[in-house]
C-alpha cells in the first residue's frame, strides 16, 4: 500500500489558486502536458471558467513527490458553488488555503475557509501573489489568524504552517524571500509533513461515498469519490445505497484512478485513494457504494438549502424558434434533470403548467451559470426574474440575510452607503487604507437582486462586492429597488436611425439601428419610473419639403450592451430574458398594451 494525500485546494476567487495548482503540476515528477491542452490554468478546463477567470467546477488531479501521491482537489472559490465545496470536504484529509498577500482574507475565504474548519481539517496557510508591489504580508498573517479565531477553529487547527509563494513565478518559500525561492517544492514538503495521510482499512467492507459525477463516450456515467475502507475491483458486484437508505445491486465495468489531469484504468483501488468507478449508470452525487455481502451506507452530504429561485419556460416570443437547436418542453425538461445529477446544490420543481419549472440555486451566479451553459449547447428558453426562497418559522416569515463586502475608492464610500441603505442594507463595519473604503453589511437577499450593475455605475467600474450568505431572519421592508421603467417597442421590425433617436430622448438604449424586434421587447431603460411604448422602426417620412437644417444628421448614441447577468439583473416581475444560443432580449410578459392593462386590472 502506497503513501497517500488527499488535499484540497480552497481560496477567495481570484487569489491565484488555479495558477498555484498549475505550478504543482508542472513541478511534480509524474506530470505531462497533453499535446491539446493549454500551458497556462490548466485545472480551468471549461469555457466558461476560462472566460470567467473563476473555478465552478471541482476537478480533480494527482502529483507524485518523493514516491508518495498527493490526489489534489480545485475547488471553487465562490460561495453560489458552495455544493461543490461541501462534497469535497468529505473527499479529503487537509486543505491549502491560499490568501492573496495584498487583499488578505475576503467574504468568499471566509466562506471555504469556515466549511473546511467544521469539517475539522487541518490547513496549511499559503500567502500568494507575494511578487505584487503593494503586498503586506505581516497585515495578511494577523488578518488570517483573527479569521480562524473567529470561525471557531481548534488550537490544532489555529497552528498553522506559512507558505509564502508567488504561483504565476512558480515559487514558494518559508520566509517571504522571493530571491531566495528557487521552485514550490516547500508546498509539496508541508503537504506531506503536516496534513494527515488517510485512515485505511483495507481488509473491512467497501465503503465509497460518489462526491461527484462525469461523462466519458466510452465508459458512460462515472462516479468518483473517496474510498474509506476495502477496496473495489474490475467486475466486483456491489451495493448502491440510494438517499432515502434503499439498496440496488450494480455490476462494476471499469476502475480508474487519476495520474496528474489524466485517467489511468486499473484492476483494483484501495481505500485512501480517489478513483472514479463505471458501470453504474444511475448512480448520483451523495450516494454511497459498498460491499455487497456486509452494505454499509456512509453519512448522506449536507447541502446548504438554496436561496434564489427563478422560472424557466418554453420560449413564447415571436422569434421562438428561430435559433435554438433545442425549443420544445421535453428538452428543457431533460437538461434541468440532467443538471440536478450533477449539481446537488440545484433543486427543480414542477409548476401548474407542463412547459415551465422553478429552478431554485445558490444565488444569483449559481443561476446564471447554468443559463449561460444551456445556451451554449444550443437550448433556447426564457426565464423569470430572480426570487428569494422565504422560509415560514414559528408563524413568522424568514428570508435570507447576507453579508455584503465592499471595497471602493472613498469619494464613493457615501454614495455606496446610500445605495446599500435603500436596500435595507445596515453597515457594520468601515475601515480606510491606502485611499481606499473598506464597507461591510448586512443585507436581505432582496437588496442584492439587480444591485451589481447600479454599483458598477456608481463607482465608475472602480468597486469590488462579495456577498456571504449569513442565515435566515425576519422578514424586514419593502426594497425598492429598480427606479426606472423600459422603453417598449410597439412594432414588430427593424430598428432604424429615425426611430432609435427619437427613443434615445426618454432614456438609454440597448439596441443599434438593423436589428428585429418584435412588440412588447424591451429596447432600452427609461430614465423615469413607468414604462414607455415607443416605435423604433418608424422611418422618416419623404416629401417635397425641405425644413432648415433637416440636412443635419441626427446623432445615435452608443448603445447599451445588456450581457446575460445585465438582463437578470435588470428585469422587473412583470419582465423575463428571452435565452437563445445567439441572443439574450428582454421581453414583457404580456407582449401587446392591451394585454398588460388587462393583466394590471387582474382580468
Amino acid at each position: 500500500m502506497r503513501e497517500i494525500r488527499n488535499i484540497a485546494i480552497i481560496a477567495h476567487v481570484d487569489h491565484g489558486k488555479t495558477t498555484l495548482v498549475d505550478a504543482l503540476l508542472k513541478q511534480s515528477e509524474n506530470f505531462k502536458l497533453k499535446a491539446d491542452q493549454v500551458s497556462e490554468l490548466i485545472m480551468d478546463s471549461n469555457e466558461l471558467e476560462r472566460e470567467r477567470g473563476i473555478t465552478i467546477f471541482s476537478k480533480n488531479a494527482s502529483v507524485e513527490y518523493k514516491g508518495i501521491k498527493i490526489n489534489i482537489v480545485d475547488t471553487p472559490g465562490h460561495s453560489d458553488f458552495g455544493g461543490e465545496v461541501e462534497r469535497i470536504m468529505r473527499m479529503v484529509d487537509g486543505v491549502a488555503l491560499l490568501v492573496d498577500a495584498k487583499e488578505g482574507p475576503m467574504p468568499q475565504t471566509k466562506f471555504v475557509l469556515r466549511k473546511a474548519i467544521e469539517a475539522g481539517k487541518k490547513v496549511i496557510l499559503v500567502i500568494n501573489k507575494i511578487d505584487k508591489p503593494d503586498a503586506r504580508v505581516e497585515w495578511v498573517l494577523n488578518a488570517v489568524y483573527d479569521l480562524f479565531i473567529d470561525l471557531g477553529a481548534t488550537d490544532e487547527q489555529i497552528e498553522f504552517p506559512v507558505i509564502y509563494a508567488s504561483g504565476v513565478q512558480g515559487k514558494a518559500g518559508f520566509e517571504p524571500d522571493l530571491s531566495k525561492m528557487k521552485n514550490v517544492e516547500p508546498v509539496f514538503q508541508k503537504i506531506v509533513e503536516y496534513l494527515p495521510a488517510p485512515e485505511v482499512n483495507v481488509e473491512a467492507p467497501l465503503q465509497m461515498l460518489v462526491a461527484n459525477t462525469q461523462y466519458d463516450n466510452y465508459k458512460g456515467k462515472m462516479a468518483i469519490g473517496r474510498i474509506y475502507t476495502g477496496k473495489i475491483s474490475v467486475g466486483d458486484q456491489v451495493a448502491v445505497f440510494d438517499h432515502d437508505g434503499n439498496i440496488r445491486k450494480r455490476n462494476v465495468s471499469g476502475v480508474t484512478l487519476f495520474s496528474g489531469l489524466a485517467k489511468v484504468d486499473t484492476k483494483t483501488a484501495e481505500a485512501g485513494d480517489i478513483a472514479a468507478i463505471s458501470g453504474i449508470d444511475d448512480i448520483s452525487i451523495g450516494e454511497t457504494i459498498a460491499d455487497i455481502n456486509n452494505p454499509v451506507a456512509l453519512p448522506p452530504i449536507h447541502i446548504d438549502e438554496p436561496t434564489i429561485k427563478m422560472t424557466f419556460g418554453v420560449n413564447t416570443s415571436p422569434f421562438a424558434g428561430k435559433e435554438g437547436e433545442y425549443t420544445t418542453s421535453r428538452n428543457i425538461k431533460e437538461r434541468l434533470e440532467k443538471e440536478t445529477e450533477a449539481d446537488v446544490a440545484l433543486k427543480v420543481s414542477k409548476t401548474d403548467t407542463t412547459d415551465k419549472w422553478v429552478v431554485a440555486g445558490r444565488g444569483e451566479l449559481h443561476l446564471a451559470i447554468l443559463i449561460e451553459k444551456m445556451r451554449r449547447e444550443g437550448y433556447e428558453f426564457e426565464v423569470s426574474k430572480p426570487q428569494v426562497i422565504m422560509k415560514e418559522e414559528d408563524g413568522k416569515t424568514l428570508e435570507p440575510i447576507e453579508l455584503l463586502s465592499v471595497e471602493v475608492p472613498e469619494a464613493f464610500s457615501g454614495t455606496v452607503i446610500e445605495m446599500v441603505g435603500k436596500r435595507l442594507g445596515v453597515m457594520k463595519d468601515m475601515a480606510v487604507d491606502f485611499g481606499l473604503c473598506k464597507l461591510e453589511f448586512t443585507i436581505p437577499t432582496r437588496g442584492l437582486i439587480g444591485i451589481r450593475n447600479v454599483f458598477m455605475t456608481a463607482t465608475k467600474g472602480q468597486g469590488i462586492m462579495n456577498t456571504l450568505f449569513m442565515g435566515y431572519e425576519e422578514l424586514k421592508g419593502e426594497v425598492r429597488s429598480r427606479e426606472h421603467g423600459s422603453i417598449i417597442c410597439t412594432e414588430a421590425g427593424e430598428t432604424n436611425n429615425y426611430g432609435l433617436v427619437a427613443a434615445q430622448g426618454r432614456g438609454e438604449l440597448f439596441y443599434s439601428a438593423g436589428v428585429p424586434v418584435y412588440e412588447g421587447m424591451v429596447v432600452g431603460a427609461n430614465a423615469k419610473e413607468g414604462d414607455v411604448p415607443v416605435n423604433v422602426c418608424r422611418e422618416k417620412q419623404l416629401t417635397n419639403f425641405r425644413a432648415k437644417n433637416e440636412g443635419l444628421q441626427d446623432q445615435l448614441e452608443v448603445p447599451r450592451k445588456m450581457t446575460l447577468e445585465d438582463s437578470l439583473d435588470y428585469i422587473s416581475d412583470d419582465e423575463l430574458v428571452e435565452i437563445t444560443p445567439k441572443s439574450v432580449r428582454i421581453r414583457k410578459k404580456f407582449l401587446t398594451e392591451v394585454e398588460r392593462k388587462r393583466a394590471s386590472r387582474g382580468f
